[in-house]
């Protein structure tokens, strides 16, 4: 009797193992039929794919800051807040004629003085038109550059009296030169309209220092409109690529 329990024992382990072999291999097919995952498939965005940048005219309008130096010699600059509004009347999908007219309004300080003053209101208003290039574009975004030149009118003198611009170490109220450096990066929302984000160094000639450099960002929004630009003729050449 004690004979037979290592050839049951064996016996037994043969059949478990034979058991898990067959339902291993009977569950295969089963596990390979599983039904699969597969993600929903989403509808193309096609809210931008009438963007072609062919509208003859370009709007904007937005919200602008300034670091700006009231001052030929002031150690405590101004941070300036306002308005941009600019236009720009595109020749081919690349080219154009811009025109830019800003406000900046904010507080400066000044040198020490024997009326106490602090923080006047100075006020600088641009007026400026030059070029401007679609560097780079697709139906996302578009990036263009400009070089804007023409006047900035400086307002130093409110809120001083009976101090002068001069002895709080202002510039005087004038006409002067004014020009502004950058580019644009338009973000599309639609064929016509997209955000812009536009980044500029500005130049300003007052007086006292010569030119003054400035820094200088305006976010807002651009509506593309007009008569659409016309092909180019049959053998002239082709667009550069980006268009």
């Amino acid at each position: 009797m004690y004979r037979e329990v290592p050839f049951l024992r064996r016996g037994l382990g043969v059949l478990l193992v034979a058991s898990a072999v067959w339902l291993t291999t009977a569950a295969a097919p089963v596990l390979a039929q599983a039904p699969q995952y597969h993600p929903p498939v989403v509808a193309p965005n096609d809210t931008l794919a009438g963007v072609d940048y062919n509208y003859r005219y370009e709007v904007y309008g937005g919200l602008s800051y300034t670091h700006f130096n009231a001052g030929p010699n002031l150690l405590q600059g101004a941070n300036l807040g306002g308005f941009s509004v600019d236009g720009a009347r595109f020749f081919d999908k690349r080219w154009a004629a811009a025109a830019s007219v800003r406000g900046y309004y904010g507080t400066t300080g000044v040198v020490p003085n024997d009326e106490n003053i602090r923080g006047p209101f100075v006020a600088q208003y641009m007026f400026m038109g030059g070029p401007e290039y679609r560097w780079i574009a697709n139906p996302h975004a578009s990036v263009t550059l400009h070089a804007l030149v023409g006047g900035a009118y400086g307002q130093f003198s409110s809120d001083i009296a009976p101090d002068t611009p001069a002895q709080l170490g202002l510039f005087n109220n004038q006409l002067a030169f004014g020009g502004a450096f950058g580019g644009a990066i338009d973000l599309n929302r639609s064929p016509r309209l997209a955000f812009r984000i536009q980044p500029e160094g500005t130049l300003t000639n007052y007086g006292g220092a010569g030119l003054h450099e400035q820094v200088a960002i305006s976010v807002g929004l651009v509506y593309r409109l007009g008569r659409k630009i016309e092909p180019a003729a049959k053998g002239s050449p082709r667009p550069a690529a980006g268009h």
